[in-house]
């Protein structure tokens, strides 16, 4: 009897325990006064899945059925050239990156859904080209990942830079949760680090490790969907799905593993659970989780006066809830979340532009840019 009183009250104090933590969580509110609105830039798009703005003020715009639009003074292009586009699932054309040095070296960076390779199916690419005339010119491929596979989710896939230059991508696990993220010797479920012309860096930490993927930055990764350089710290954010449950938001360290799926805060989607820990020596936490999950897509953090009250807070797009988030931290700790632009549809892709202003892309939309 006093062995079970014991553990009835370590029951307790455990249940106890999960309810004070599940009541401390920040929750998302309504904005008190939110001053600013929205206005359509470029209308009519499916599901335009990544944005870069050029120096004429125009944009480029993936489609992810394949398309690479061009709106420049209201009117919208294809543009030609574009790389065999595989489409399955949540891949297809995926995210854009100009070059920090566009101006001189005219390099656009593309992630895309690709089969080339052994195998059937595709896997996340990563190519760099020009643009001239409307065309795609140039074309070098950096990276193709391994191996190919059927499955249609969990291909990443943001692109970023570093003040150094490097050039950082995502690939998410493929679907293939139990085998790729925790494996150095295979892709997928990392985040990588390459020299901007596709080189590996003598200095990745897996470079002298046995049958390593030397580009290889970090592992453990599910599915990150948002990537951003800090504008105060120079360090690469990231956010990525978790299952039912368990988004996250990862600063991203060289060699560090971030758990997945070891450590979760996440469950199945069908409610049974497939880790019993949410954190192990060796592997990281993440900066912020979300539960329940918003499905987190694009990330910006902002640095322009356009929006003073908003300086350095974190923007992320909700895919599943359909609105902006808006993240509040003190000494990176979220202290207020808030919901923004509540119904605004499925929203893809969130960045700051050159010119200061925030830019949404939403799905069946188009792209939205935030105003006073």
């Amino acid at each position: 009897m006093k062995t079970y009183i014991i553990l009835l009250s370590a029951t307790l104090l455990t249940i106890f325990a999960c309810a004070q933590q599940l009541e401390s969580e920040v929750k998302a509110e309504d904005p008190v006064n939110l001053t600013y609105s929205t206005e359509l830039v470029v209308p009519d798009l499916n599901i335009p899945w990544g944005m870069a703005f050029l120096p004429d003020n125009s944009i480029l715009i993936t489609e992810k059925s394949g398309e690479l639009i061009h709106f420049k003074d209201g009117v919208k292009s294809n543009v030609n050239g574009v790389p065999d586009i595989y489409v399955r699932g949540q891949g297809g054309f995926l995210d854009l990156k100009l070059h920090p040095d566009y101006e001189t070296n005219g390099w656009i960076y593309m992630s895309f859904g690709s089969s080339s390779g052994e195998g059937d199916g595709g896997n996340t690419t990563v190519m760099r080209a020009k643009l001239v005339d409307n065309t795609l010119v140039e074309k070098e491929i950096l990276y193709k990942a391994e191996p190919n596979s059927k499955k249609g989710q969990h291909w990443g896939s943001r692109i970023e830079f570093d003040d150094e230059g490097y050039l950082y991508f995502s690939v998410g696990d493929r679907g293939n949760r139990d085998v790729n993220p925790q494996d150095i010797t295979r892709d997928c479920g990392k985040i990588y680090r390459l020299h901007d012309d596709g080189r590996i860096p003598e200095d990745n930490p897996f470079v002298n490790s046995d049958n390593a993927k030397a580009a290889i930055f970090s592992y453990g990764h599910r599915n990150p969907q948002g990537m951003v350089k800090n504008p105060f710290t120079g360090a690469i954010w990231v956010n990525e799905h978790g299952p039912r449950g368990g988004d996250e938001i990862n600063v991203v360290e060289k060699g560090k593993n971030y758990g997945w799926p070891v450590i979760s805060y996440g469950i199945n989607y069908n409610g049974t659970t497939f880790t019993d820990i949410t954190e192990k020596e060796g592997m990281e936490q993440p900066l912020f989780y979300w539960v329940p999950s918003i499905a987190p897509s694009g990330m910006a953090i902002v640095s322009s006066e356009a929006y003073p009250d908003w300086k350095a807070n974190v923007l992320v797009g909700s895919l599943k809830f359909q609105y902006l988030e808006r993240l509040i931290l003190e000494n990176n700790v979220v202290v207020k979340r808030e919901k923004l632009f509540e119904g605004i549809g499925r929203l893809r892709d969130v960045i700051q532009a050159p010119d200061g202003f925030i830019y949404m892309a939403v799905e069946g939309k188009g792209i939205y840019r935030i105003v006073n």
